[in-house]
């Protein structure tokens, strides 16, 4: 499965009207509960329902990836007890949602330095991927503790590690089976929602290629309409992958 996986800057991935595979940072939760004098966890509670129907709308449009970035490595400088209340949240989605995701035939996966949860925590996370793992309607990817300089270097320790010539001059095909998403194509888009435009340590290495969308809707209100312009923008790209335009109109009618 892995060597099927084109590299958008080694070869030219398949383009469609729909994206394969999109990664989305959550952002806005806090703002939208202040803006409603609530607490702050009260807007993360609120983007749990966000994230339901954002999956049920990947499913209706023919997705077949969705990575969310739910906890950054940098999150654990948030005031000690959202992060608590954070961690709570999450083991509760997990016990609440994974016999629905089952049941949708929705695989999950949580990716990510599992090493700082609580080991009932990753308890919880080994039995939902291992009774989700044969589902096929959707790959969801839930990144937790995660960070993009991490998972390079994570995946750069494997490969040396699993090497045992201790060789030199590794290629982008060396390393990418050891990267956390590398049984995914890359993203076609990247979705922020909140009003800020940045990367924020999500996905480094994956998202050379990706195309970007920026939205002041805060993610509580990311609704239906929202993913619908997210995808309208995408569709208005061109996405030449280092070609000219003059190339990309030479090859479209062959694909």
């Amino acid at each position: 499965m892995l060597s099927r996986l084109i590299s958008s800057t080694r070869g030219i991935p398949e383009r469609g009207d729909v994206p394969q595979h999109i990664a989305i940072v959550m952002d806005g939760n806090g703002r939208w509960a202040r803006q409603r004098f609530l607490p702050r966890v009260a807007g993360h509670k609120r983007g749990l329902d966000t994230v339901r129907d954002v999956v049920k709308l990947c499913i209706d449009h023919g997705v077949a990836h969705l990575t969310l970035f739910a906890f950054s490595s940098e999150n654990w400088r948030r005031p000690q007890e959202e992060v608590s209340f954070l961690m709570q949240l999450f083991m509760q989605a997990l016990r609440e949602e994974v016999k629905k995701l089952h049941k949708n035939n929705i695989r999950l996966r949580v990716i990510g330095d599992l090493s700082r949860f609580d080991a009932k925590l990753v308890e919880t996370i080994s039995q939902a991927e291992q009774l989700t793992a044969g589902n096929s309607a959707l790959s969801l990817s839930i990144a937790a503790n995660y960070g993009g300089r991490w998972d390079i270097l994570n995946a750069m320790n494997q490969m040396l590690a699993a090497d045992d010539s201790k060789r030199k001059g590794f290629s982008e095909e060396d390393l990418a089976p050891y990267l956390c998403l590398a049984n995914a194509p890359e993203p076609d888009l990247f979705i922020r929602t909140g009003g800020e435009q940045r990367v924020s340590n999500f996905l480094l290495w994956q998202l050379a290629y990706t195309e970007f969308y920026f939205t002041d809707c805060l993610w509580p209100d990311f609704n239906s309409a929202e993913f619908d312009l997210a995808i309208a923008s995408y569709r208005q790209r061109e996405r030449r992958f280092g070609r000219t335009s003059e190339q990309l109109s030479s090859v479209r009618p062959q694909e």
